[in-house]
Protein backbone atom coordinates (compact mmCIF):
# COMPACT_ATOMS: atom_id res chain seq x y z
CA UNK A 1 0.00 0.00 0.00
CA UNK A 2 1.32 2.96 -1.12
CA UNK A 3 1.83 5.65 1.55
CA UNK A 4 0.52 9.58 0.56
CA UNK A 5 3.18 12.25 -0.07
CA UNK A 6 4.48 14.42 2.12
CA UNK A 7 2.25 17.88 2.81
CA UNK A 8 5.65 19.80 1.66
CA UNK A 9 5.91 17.73 -1.46
CA UNK A 10 2.49 17.07 -2.60
CA UNK A 11 1.11 19.35 -5.37
CA UNK A 12 -1.00 22.48 -4.70
CA UNK A 13 -3.27 25.04 -6.73
CA UNK A 14 -2.20 28.81 -6.42
CA UNK A 15 -3.74 31.19 -7.90
CA UNK A 16 -1.31 34.30 -7.57
CA UNK A 17 -2.99 37.75 -8.39
CA UNK A 18 -0.22 38.51 -12.01
CA UNK A 19 -0.12 41.74 -13.43
CA UNK A 20 0.49 45.43 -12.70
CA UNK A 21 2.77 46.63 -15.05
CA UNK A 22 2.44 49.24 -17.90
CA UNK A 23 2.16 47.96 -21.39
CA UNK A 24 4.00 49.12 -24.15
CA UNK A 25 3.07 48.13 -27.66
CA UNK A 26 3.50 43.99 -27.32
CA UNK A 27 5.89 44.18 -24.03
CA UNK A 28 5.46 44.69 -20.40
CA UNK A 29 7.84 47.23 -18.83
CA UNK A 30 7.89 45.80 -15.24
CA UNK A 31 10.02 42.83 -14.35
CA UNK A 32 7.30 41.62 -11.90
CA UNK A 33 4.69 41.44 -13.78
CA UNK A 34 5.07 37.60 -14.47
CA UNK A 35 5.47 36.78 -10.39
CA UNK A 36 3.34 37.03 -7.37
CA UNK A 37 3.04 40.16 -5.77
CA UNK A 38 4.48 41.05 -2.31
CA UNK A 39 3.01 43.99 -0.45
CA UNK A 40 5.03 46.28 0.84
CA UNK A 41 4.49 49.05 3.24
CA UNK A 42 6.59 52.08 1.86
CA UNK A 43 7.55 55.29 3.40
CA UNK A 44 9.96 57.92 1.92
CA UNK A 45 11.34 60.73 4.27
CA UNK A 46 11.96 63.28 1.96
CA UNK A 47 12.94 66.25 4.49
CA UNK A 48 11.74 68.70 7.50
CA UNK A 49 11.83 72.52 7.91
CA UNK A 50 11.66 75.00 10.91
CA UNK A 51 13.14 72.30 13.49
CA UNK A 52 13.70 73.85 16.59
CA UNK A 53 16.67 74.37 18.73
CA UNK A 54 17.74 71.30 21.38
CA UNK A 55 21.76 72.54 21.72
CA UNK A 56 22.53 74.80 24.20
CA UNK A 57 23.84 77.26 20.82
CA UNK A 58 20.29 76.95 19.43
CA UNK A 59 20.96 74.65 17.20
CA UNK A 60 20.26 70.87 16.19
CA UNK A 61 21.50 67.70 14.59
CA UNK A 62 18.13 66.19 13.11
CA UNK A 63 17.13 62.70 11.97
CA UNK A 64 14.22 60.97 11.39
CA UNK A 65 12.98 57.67 13.30
CA UNK A 66 10.44 55.04 11.71
CA UNK A 67 8.70 52.95 13.55
CA UNK A 68 6.39 50.14 12.84
CA UNK A 69 5.91 47.76 15.71
CA UNK A 70 9.25 46.36 16.70
CA UNK A 71 10.71 47.40 13.12
CA UNK A 72 13.03 50.67 13.46
CA UNK A 73 14.46 52.15 10.75
CA UNK A 74 16.30 55.54 10.99
CA UNK A 75 17.94 58.18 8.34
CA UNK A 76 21.59 59.72 9.00
CA UNK A 77 21.91 62.46 11.12
CA UNK A 78 23.15 66.05 10.20
CA UNK A 79 25.05 68.26 12.34
CA UNK A 80 23.44 71.95 13.19
CA UNK A 81 21.37 72.58 10.63
CA UNK A 82 17.09 72.79 11.28
CA UNK A 83 16.40 72.15 7.50
CA UNK A 84 17.71 68.61 6.67
CA UNK A 85 17.16 67.04 3.43
CA UNK A 86 17.14 62.95 3.72
CA UNK A 87 15.05 61.74 0.44
CA UNK A 88 15.65 57.61 2.18
CA UNK A 89 12.40 55.27 1.38
CA UNK A 90 11.66 52.28 4.05
CA UNK A 91 10.06 48.86 3.33
CA UNK A 92 7.79 46.84 5.37
CA UNK A 93 6.52 43.92 4.37
CA UNK A 94 2.78 43.35 4.62
CA UNK A 95 3.25 39.93 6.32
CA UNK A 96 4.82 40.96 8.89
CA UNK A 97 3.21 44.16 10.17
CA UNK A 98 3.11 43.90 13.87
CA UNK A 99 0.90 46.92 14.35
CA UNK A 100 -1.68 49.40 13.10
CA UNK A 101 -0.18 52.79 13.77
CA UNK A 102 2.80 53.87 11.98
CA UNK A 103 5.07 56.80 14.04
CA UNK A 104 7.65 58.90 12.12
CA UNK A 105 9.90 60.53 14.58
CA UNK A 106 12.15 63.50 14.59
CA UNK A 107 14.81 63.32 16.83
CA UNK A 108 18.43 65.57 17.80
CA UNK A 109 21.20 63.49 18.28
CA UNK A 110 23.10 63.45 21.53
CA UNK A 111 26.10 62.01 23.18
CA UNK A 112 23.94 60.66 26.03
CA UNK A 113 19.75 60.33 24.89
CA UNK A 114 18.69 61.80 22.08
CA UNK A 115 15.77 64.46 21.97
CA UNK A 116 12.31 64.21 21.04
CA UNK A 117 11.31 67.16 18.76
CA UNK A 118 8.38 66.13 17.36
CA UNK A 119 6.26 62.83 15.49
CA UNK A 120 4.00 62.28 12.99
CA UNK A 121 0.95 59.44 13.15
CA UNK A 122 -0.26 57.14 10.36
CA UNK A 123 -3.15 54.67 10.95
CA UNK A 124 -2.81 51.70 8.19
CA UNK A 125 -5.99 51.81 7.64
CA UNK A 126 -6.34 55.11 5.18
CA UNK A 127 -3.12 54.41 3.63
CA UNK A 128 -3.66 54.94 -0.05
CA UNK A 129 -2.38 51.53 -2.21
CA UNK A 130 -0.69 52.35 -5.49
CA UNK A 131 0.89 49.58 -7.99
CA UNK A 132 2.45 50.79 -10.81
CA UNK A 133 1.96 52.04 -13.84
CA UNK A 134 -0.23 54.37 -11.37
CA UNK A 135 1.57 58.00 -11.09
CA UNK A 136 3.56 57.93 -7.31
CA UNK A 137 2.32 60.08 -5.16
CA UNK A 138 4.01 63.34 -4.17
CA UNK A 139 5.19 63.60 -0.44
CA UNK A 140 3.15 66.11 1.43
CA UNK A 141 4.15 68.40 4.38
CA UNK A 142 2.73 67.30 7.71
CA UNK A 143 2.97 69.16 11.35
CA UNK A 144 5.16 67.88 14.19
CA UNK A 145 2.89 66.57 17.15
CA UNK A 146 4.34 65.91 20.50
CA UNK A 147 3.37 63.02 22.44
CA UNK A 148 0.58 64.84 24.12
CA UNK A 149 -0.94 65.04 20.40
CA UNK A 150 -0.93 68.82 20.65
CA UNK A 151 1.07 70.65 17.70
CA UNK A 152 4.77 71.44 17.52
CA UNK A 153 6.93 73.25 16.03
CA UNK A 154 8.23 72.08 12.50
CA UNK A 155 7.07 70.34 10.02
CA UNK A 156 8.18 66.69 7.98
CA UNK A 157 7.65 66.16 4.51
CA UNK A 158 6.59 62.60 3.59
CA UNK A 159 4.59 60.15 1.11
CA UNK A 160 3.19 56.52 2.87
CA UNK A 161 1.69 54.23 0.47
CA UNK A 162 0.85 50.57 0.03
CA UNK A 163 2.98 48.55 -2.87
CA UNK A 164 4.24 46.08 -4.74
CA UNK A 165 8.20 44.60 -5.36
CA UNK A 166 7.22 46.48 -8.28
CA UNK A 167 7.36 50.00 -7.34
CA UNK A 168 10.42 52.01 -8.68
CA UNK A 169 11.34 52.86 -4.83
CA UNK A 170 11.71 49.16 -4.10
CA UNK A 171 15.57 48.63 -4.61
CA UNK A 172 16.59 51.48 -2.96
CA UNK A 173 14.35 51.22 -0.15
CA UNK A 174 15.54 49.96 3.16
CA UNK A 175 13.81 46.17 4.41
CA UNK A 176 13.00 45.91 7.53
CA UNK A 177 14.05 42.19 7.34
CA UNK A 178 17.75 44.08 6.03
CA UNK A 179 20.25 44.95 8.01
CA UNK A 180 21.38 48.04 5.77
CA UNK A 181 19.72 50.16 3.34
CA UNK A 182 20.39 48.64 -0.45
CA UNK A 183 22.88 50.20 -2.39
CA UNK A 184 20.83 49.89 -5.65
CA UNK A 185 19.97 53.33 -7.47
CA UNK A 186 16.23 52.92 -9.14
CA UNK A 187 15.69 54.45 -12.69
CA UNK A 188 14.40 57.92 -12.76
CA UNK A 189 10.60 57.74 -14.11
CA UNK A 190 9.37 61.10 -15.25
CA UNK A 191 5.22 60.86 -14.57
CA UNK A 192 3.21 62.83 -12.87
CA UNK A 193 2.37 62.70 -9.45
CA UNK A 194 -0.89 62.16 -7.83
CA UNK A 195 -1.51 64.23 -4.69
CA UNK A 196 -3.83 62.38 -2.38
CA UNK A 197 -7.11 64.54 -1.76
CA UNK A 198 -7.92 64.91 1.64
CA UNK A 199 -11.29 63.39 3.27
CA UNK A 200 -13.75 66.74 3.19
CA UNK A 201 -17.06 66.61 5.82
CA UNK A 202 -20.05 69.10 5.75
CA UNK A 203 -19.59 71.03 8.82
CA UNK A 204 -23.23 72.26 10.49
CA UNK A 205 -23.04 74.71 12.76
CA UNK A 206 -26.81 75.04 14.24
CA UNK A 207 -26.78 78.73 16.42
CA UNK A 208 -29.36 78.81 18.41
CA UNK A 209 -29.41 81.65 20.86
CA UNK A 210 -26.86 83.37 23.24
CA UNK A 211 -27.13 84.74 27.29
CA UNK A 212 -26.10 87.21 28.76
CA UNK A 213 -24.27 89.50 26.21
CA UNK A 214 -22.35 92.34 27.14
CA UNK A 215 -22.11 95.45 24.93
CA UNK A 216 -20.34 98.45 25.84
CA UNK A 217 -23.43 100.58 25.01
CA UNK A 218 -26.20 99.90 27.01
CA UNK A 219 -28.24 102.81 26.46
CA UNK A 220 -29.57 101.48 22.66
CA UNK A 221 -30.62 98.00 21.41
CA UNK A 222 -27.51 95.96 20.72
CA UNK A 223 -27.90 94.20 16.59
CA UNK A 224 -26.00 91.14 17.32
CA UNK A 225 -25.12 88.50 14.56
CA UNK A 226 -22.65 86.00 14.84
CA UNK A 227 -19.61 85.08 12.30
CA UNK A 228 -17.88 81.73 12.47
CA UNK A 229 -14.36 81.74 10.75
CA UNK A 230 -12.95 78.54 9.25
CA UNK A 231 -9.53 78.28 7.18
CA UNK A 232 -10.40 81.08 4.49
CA UNK A 233 -14.29 80.14 5.06
CA UNK A 234 -16.13 82.90 6.58
CA UNK A 235 -20.10 82.95 7.42
CA UNK A 236 -22.64 85.17 8.97
CA UNK A 237 -25.93 85.26 10.32
CA UNK A 238 -28.75 87.24 9.80
CA UNK A 239 -28.78 90.26 12.82
CA UNK A 240 -31.26 88.66 15.52
CA UNK A 241 -34.60 89.87 15.98
CA UNK A 242 -34.13 90.32 19.85
CA UNK A 243 -32.98 93.23 20.22
CA UNK A 244 -31.43 92.37 24.09
CA UNK A 245 -28.68 90.49 25.39
CA UNK A 246 -30.18 86.99 25.08
CA UNK A 247 -30.75 87.28 21.03
CA UNK A 248 -31.79 84.23 19.14
CA UNK A 249 -31.17 83.10 15.72
CA UNK A 250 -31.61 78.85 15.22
CA UNK A 251 -30.00 79.48 11.71
CA UNK A 252 -27.63 76.91 9.90
CA UNK A 253 -24.00 77.96 8.78
CA UNK A 254 -22.58 75.52 6.52
CA UNK A 255 -18.55 74.96 6.29
CA UNK A 256 -15.94 72.22 4.59
CA UNK A 257 -13.82 70.72 6.86
CA UNK A 258 -10.72 68.37 5.55
CA UNK A 259 -9.28 65.85 7.44
CA UNK A 260 -7.24 65.61 10.16
CA UNK A 261 -9.40 68.60 11.10
CA UNK A 262 -5.88 70.78 12.38
CA UNK A 263 -7.31 74.37 12.31
CA UNK A 264 -10.41 74.91 14.59
CA UNK A 265 -13.53 76.97 13.81
CA UNK A 266 -13.35 80.36 15.31
CA UNK A 267 -16.71 81.58 16.12
CA UNK A 268 -17.95 85.40 17.51
CA UNK A 269 -20.64 87.09 18.58
CA UNK A 270 -20.59 90.64 17.32
CA UNK A 271 -22.54 93.35 17.83
CA UNK A 272 -23.17 96.31 14.47
CA UNK A 273 -22.77 99.74 16.67
CA UNK A 274 -22.32 101.45 13.21
CA UNK A 275 -23.17 100.99 9.68
CA UNK A 276 -19.05 99.79 9.48
CA UNK A 277 -18.38 98.91 12.76
CA UNK A 278 -18.93 96.46 14.63
CA UNK A 279 -17.70 95.28 18.36
CA UNK A 280 -16.83 91.67 19.65
CA UNK A 281 -18.91 90.67 22.05
CA UNK A 282 -17.50 87.09 23.00
CA UNK A 283 -15.32 84.74 21.18
CA UNK A 284 -14.23 80.85 21.40
CA UNK A 285 -12.50 78.30 19.35
CA UNK A 286 -14.02 74.93 18.63
CA UNK A 287 -11.48 72.44 17.86
CA UNK A 288 -13.13 69.66 15.50
CA UNK A 289 -11.65 67.03 16.56
CA UNK A 290 -14.32 66.56 19.66
CA UNK A 291 -16.73 67.66 17.50
CA UNK A 292 -20.15 64.74 17.17
CA UNK A 293 -20.14 62.79 13.68
CA UNK A 294 -24.08 62.38 12.49
CA UNK A 295 -24.60 59.54 10.14
CA UNK A 296 -28.46 58.98 9.73
CA UNK A 297 -31.40 61.55 10.31
CA UNK A 298 -31.11 61.52 14.34
CA UNK A 299 -29.72 65.19 15.37
CA UNK A 300 -27.12 65.31 17.78
CA UNK A 301 -27.04 67.23 21.26
CA UNK A 302 -26.56 70.80 21.26
CA UNK A 303 -24.16 72.25 23.84
CA UNK A 304 -23.16 75.68 25.48
CA UNK A 305 -20.32 77.28 24.21
CA UNK A 306 -18.48 80.00 26.51
CA UNK A 307 -17.21 83.14 24.91
CA UNK A 308 -14.02 85.20 25.82
CA UNK A 309 -14.22 88.14 26.04
CA UNK A 310 -11.14 90.99 25.93
CA UNK A 311 -10.22 94.43 26.53
CA UNK A 312 -6.85 96.72 25.49
CA UNK A 313 -5.89 98.04 28.98
CA UNK A 314 -2.30 100.05 29.81
CA UNK A 315 -1.08 100.03 26.35
CA UNK A 316 -1.48 97.25 24.10
CA UNK A 317 -2.14 94.67 26.52
CA UNK A 318 -5.24 92.44 26.64
CA UNK A 319 -7.19 91.75 29.60
CA UNK A 320 -9.33 88.72 30.03
CA UNK A 321 -12.91 89.54 31.10
CA UNK A 322 -14.43 86.96 33.62
CA UNK A 323 -18.13 87.11 32.78
CA UNK A 324 -20.51 83.78 31.98
CA UNK A 325 -21.38 84.84 28.46
CA UNK A 326 -22.09 81.87 26.42
CA UNK A 327 -23.82 80.77 22.96
CA UNK A 328 -25.90 78.02 22.34
CA UNK A 329 -25.08 75.97 19.31
CA UNK A 330 -25.40 72.29 17.93
CA UNK A 331 -22.33 71.55 15.54
CA UNK A 332 -21.91 68.11 13.84
CA UNK A 333 -20.08 66.39 10.71
CA UNK A 334 -22.49 65.28 8.41
CA UNK A 335 -21.02 61.87 7.00
CA UNK A 336 -24.02 60.75 5.13
CA UNK A 337 -23.45 63.30 2.10
CA UNK A 338 -20.47 63.87 -0.15
CA UNK A 339 -18.34 66.75 -0.77
CA UNK A 340 -18.07 67.70 -4.46
CA UNK A 341 -14.57 68.43 -5.49
CA UNK A 342 -15.02 68.05 -8.71
CA UNK A 343 -17.10 69.12 -11.56
CA UNK A 344 -20.55 67.38 -11.16
CA UNK A 345 -20.94 66.95 -14.76
CA UNK A 346 -17.97 64.70 -14.34
CA UNK A 347 -17.81 63.08 -11.29
CA UNK A 348 -15.89 59.86 -10.23
CA UNK A 349 -17.69 59.33 -6.62
CA UNK A 350 -20.56 60.26 -5.02
CA UNK A 351 -19.72 57.82 -1.97
CA UNK A 352 -21.05 59.65 1.19
CA UNK A 353 -18.03 60.59 3.47
CA UNK A 354 -18.65 58.19 6.38
CA UNK A 355 -17.06 54.86 5.48
CA UNK A 356 -19.66 53.09 7.21
CA UNK A 357 -22.37 54.10 4.98
CA UNK A 358 -20.33 53.07 1.73
CA UNK A 359 -22.10 49.90 -0.55
CA UNK A 360 -19.95 46.93 -0.43
CA UNK A 361 -18.38 46.67 -4.10
CA UNK A 362 -19.65 44.20 -6.29
CA UNK A 363 -16.29 44.46 -8.99
CA UNK A 364 -13.85 46.80 -10.19
CA UNK A 365 -13.51 47.95 -13.82
CA UNK A 366 -9.97 49.75 -14.74
CA UNK A 367 -10.45 51.61 -18.12
CA UNK A 368 -6.88 52.76 -19.06
CA UNK A 369 -6.61 55.39 -22.30
CA UNK A 370 -3.78 54.55 -24.20
CA UNK A 371 -3.67 57.67 -26.65
CA UNK A 372 -5.98 60.92 -26.51
CA UNK A 373 -5.11 64.25 -28.00
CA UNK A 374 -6.23 66.87 -29.56
CA UNK A 375 -9.29 66.62 -27.96
CA UNK A 376 -11.43 69.82 -27.25
CA UNK A 377 -14.43 70.43 -24.72
CA UNK A 378 -17.55 70.68 -27.00
CA UNK A 379 -19.73 71.58 -24.06
CA UNK A 380 -17.86 73.14 -20.95
CA UNK A 381 -19.45 72.82 -18.16
CA UNK A 382 -18.39 76.40 -16.62
CA UNK A 383 -20.54 79.72 -17.46
CA UNK A 384 -19.55 82.11 -20.24
CA UNK A 385 -19.46 85.48 -19.18
CA UNK A 386 -19.56 87.37 -22.02
CA UNK A 387 -22.62 85.71 -22.91
CA UNK A 388 -24.28 86.31 -19.72
CA UNK A 389 -22.76 89.58 -19.46
CA UNK A 390 -21.42 88.59 -15.80
CA UNK A 391 -18.44 90.67 -16.49
CA UNK A 392 -20.46 93.91 -17.03
CA UNK A 393 -22.09 93.78 -13.77
CA UNK A 394 -21.84 96.35 -11.18
CA UNK A 395 -20.28 95.65 -7.69
CA UNK A 396 -23.51 96.93 -6.26
CA UNK A 397 -25.25 94.37 -8.35
CA UNK A 398 -23.33 91.62 -6.83
CA UNK A 399 -23.16 93.00 -3.00
CA UNK A 400 -26.96 92.82 -3.24
CA UNK A 401 -27.76 89.28 -4.35
CA UNK A 402 -25.79 88.62 -1.33
CA UNK A 403 -27.44 91.01 1.19
CA UNK A 404 -29.79 89.84 3.95
CA UNK A 405 -33.20 89.63 4.43
CA UNK A 406 -34.32 92.16 5.84
CA UNK A 407 -31.64 94.42 3.90
CA UNK A 408 -28.56 95.06 6.40
CA UNK A 409 -27.40 97.94 4.24
CA UNK A 410 -27.26 101.73 4.68
CA UNK A 411 -30.64 103.56 3.44
CA UNK A 412 -29.05 105.74 1.27
CA UNK A 413 -27.49 102.34 -0.52
CA UNK A 414 -31.10 100.84 -0.36
CA UNK A 415 -32.41 104.64 -1.70
CA UNK A 416 -30.06 104.32 -4.99
CA UNK A 417 -31.29 100.47 -5.47
CA UNK A 418 -34.64 101.54 -5.62
CA UNK A 419 -34.10 104.62 -8.35
CA UNK A 420 -32.14 102.01 -9.98
CA UNK A 421 -34.82 99.53 -10.28
CA UNK A 422 -37.47 102.40 -10.48
CA UNK A 423 -35.31 103.05 -13.64
CA UNK A 424 -35.48 99.49 -14.95
CA UNK A 425 -39.27 98.57 -14.55
CA UNK A 426 -40.10 102.27 -16.48
CA UNK A 427 -37.67 100.37 -19.38
CA UNK A 428 -39.62 97.15 -19.48
CA UNK A 429 -43.28 99.14 -19.08
CA UNK A 430 -42.32 101.32 -22.47
CA UNK A 431 -41.15 98.05 -24.35
CA UNK A 432 -44.22 96.14 -22.93
CA UNK A 433 -45.90 99.35 -24.17
CA UNK A 434 -44.80 99.27 -27.62
CA UNK A 435 -45.84 95.84 -28.01
CA UNK A 436 -49.44 96.59 -26.99
CA UNK A 437 -49.54 99.13 -29.81
CA UNK A 438 -48.11 96.85 -32.26
CA UNK A 439 -50.72 94.46 -31.19
CA UNK A 440 -53.43 97.05 -31.22
CA UNK A 441 -52.51 97.64 -34.78
CA UNK A 442 -53.31 94.21 -35.65
CA UNK A 443 -56.24 93.95 -34.20
CA UNK A 444 -57.04 97.10 -36.05
CA UNK A 445 -56.98 95.75 -39.34
CA UNK A 446 -60.25 93.42 -38.64
CA UNK A 447 -62.13 95.79 -36.59
CA UNK A 448 -63.41 98.44 -39.61
CA UNK A 449 -61.88 101.20 -37.38
CA UNK A 450 -60.75 102.27 -40.74
CA UNK A 451 -62.77 101.41 -43.51
CA UNK A 452 -60.18 102.26 -45.87
CA UNK A 453 -57.25 100.06 -44.38
CA UNK A 454 -59.47 97.32 -43.47
CA UNK A 455 -60.89 96.87 -46.90
CA UNK A 456 -57.22 97.14 -48.75
CA UNK A 457 -56.22 94.18 -45.94
CA UNK A 458 -58.73 91.67 -47.12
CA UNK A 459 -58.24 92.52 -50.58
CA UNK A 460 -54.90 91.87 -50.23
CA UNK A 461 -56.36 88.46 -47.85
CA UNK A 462 -58.29 87.70 -51.11
CA UNK A 463 -55.18 87.93 -54.23
CA UNK A 464 -52.73 86.06 -51.57
CA UNK A 465 -55.12 83.06 -50.66
CA UNK A 466 -55.00 82.94 -54.83
CA UNK A 467 -51.97 83.11 -55.61
CA UNK A 468 -50.32 80.56 -52.79
CA UNK A 469 -53.63 78.01 -54.46
CA UNK A 470 -52.56 78.39 -57.75
CA UNK A 471 -48.77 78.56 -57.37
CA UNK A 472 -46.45 76.14 -55.50
CA UNK A 473 -44.69 76.83 -52.12
CA UNK A 474 -41.08 76.03 -53.74
CA UNK A 475 -41.60 78.94 -56.39
CA UNK A 476 -43.46 80.94 -53.64
CA UNK A 477 -39.94 80.68 -50.80
CA UNK A 478 -37.70 81.26 -53.74
CA UNK A 479 -39.31 84.41 -54.94
CA UNK A 480 -39.18 85.28 -51.58
CA UNK A 481 -35.82 84.26 -51.18
CA UNK A 482 -34.51 86.82 -54.11
CA UNK A 483 -36.94 89.30 -53.15
CA UNK A 484 -34.46 89.16 -49.81
CA UNK A 485 -31.70 89.07 -51.28
CA UNK A 486 -32.27 91.27 -53.87
CA UNK A 487 -28.75 93.56 -54.51
CA UNK A 488 -28.84 97.23 -53.08
CA UNK A 489 -28.88 98.85 -56.18
CA UNK A 490 -32.65 97.89 -55.82
CA UNK A 491 -33.05 98.83 -52.31
CA UNK A 492 -34.30 102.31 -50.59
CA UNK A 493 -33.77 103.94 -47.93
CA UNK A 494 -37.39 104.56 -46.75
CA UNK A 495 -39.86 102.12 -45.43
CA UNK A 496 -41.35 100.04 -47.55
CA UNK A 497 -44.61 100.23 -48.55
CA UNK A 498 -46.25 97.13 -46.00
CA UNK A 499 -44.32 98.68 -42.88
CA UNK A 500 -45.57 102.34 -43.70
CA UNK A 501 -48.90 100.69 -44.30
CA UNK A 502 -48.96 99.18 -40.84
CA UNK A 503 -47.16 102.02 -39.21
CA UNK A 504 -50.40 104.36 -40.09
CA UNK A 505 -53.12 102.28 -38.58
CA UNK A 506 -54.94 103.53 -35.88
CA UNK A 507 -54.00 102.77 -32.11
CA UNK A 508 -55.00 103.97 -28.61
CA UNK A 509 -51.66 105.64 -28.05
CA UNK A 510 -53.26 108.15 -30.60
CA UNK A 511 -55.96 108.62 -28.52
CA UNK A 512 -53.66 109.87 -25.61
CA UNK A 513 -53.12 113.80 -24.78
Amino acid sequence: MMRPPHEDFALKETKPHLGGGKVTGDKLTSTYDLVEQMQYLYVRVVKAKDLPGKDVTGSCDPYAEVKLGNYKGTTRHFEKKSNPEWNQVFAFSKDRLQASMLEVTVKDKDFVKDDFMGRVLFDLNEVPKRVPPDSPLAPQWYRLEDRNGNKAKGELMLAVWMGTQADEAFPEAWHSDAAAVSGADGLANMRSKVYLSPKLWYLRVNVIEAQDLQPSDKSRFPEVFVKAILGNQALRTRISMSKNINPMWNEDLMFVAAEPFEEPMILSVEDRVAPNKEEVLGRCAIPLQYVDRRLDHKPVNSRWYNLEKHIIVEGEKKKEIKFASRIHMRICLEGGYHVLDESTHYSSDLRPTAKQLWKSNIGVLELGILNAHGWRPRHPPHMDTRLSCADNAHPDELDEEFDTFPTSRPNDIVRMRYDRLRSIAGRIQSVVGDLATQGERLQSLLSWRDPRASALFVIFCLVAAIVLYVTPFQVVALLAGFYVLRHPRFRHKLPSVPVSFFRRLPARTDCML
